[in-house]
């Protein structure tokens, strides 16, 4: 969000983002690596350089991010793998984490970038706003 809600045509830089959301630099960092291999955001580097999103908002869905961040959104490994158990095929709990994978993702492939920064930019926001998805 803290570069979602940067002009499009402006870059930030890490540390920049570290003082707005107080997360440390090494961390972001971390992140970033994944966001970047994602097609979430790019980086420039040199004295003008920073972050930017890799494409407009409204084509970055939080699920997109979630993904890029956490590589899946099952609650359990079988939901997208049955081959890491072999019961899974018998298994009565894997129906109900299968329905709770498909809503998680159904809900956060809907909900893009943009809709975050214009649902930000209508409420009144404090000056201690949180950029953490």
């Amino acid at each position: 969000m803290a570069i979602a809600l940067c002009p499009e045509d402006q870059m930030i830089s890490i540390r920049e983002i570290s003082e707005r959301t107080q997360i440390s630099d090494n961390y972001l960092e971390q992140i970033f690596t994944l966001l970047k291999k994602g097609d979430i955001i790019a980086s420039t580097r040199g004295a003008s350089g920073g972050y930017r999103l890799a494409r407009p908002a409204s084509r970055i869905f939080v699920g997109d991010v979630l993904r890029a961040a956490e590589k899946s959104l099952s609650p359990v490994l079988c939901v997208e793998d049955m081959s890491v158990c072999a019961k899974s095929t018998q298994c009565t709990a894997r129906n109900a984490w299968s329905r709770l994978y498909r809503a998680i993702s159904d809900s956060v492939n809907q909900i893009s970038i943009s809709d975050l920064v214009n649902e930000f930019h209508n409420e009144s926001v404090s000056a201690a706003s949180d950029y953490t998805i």
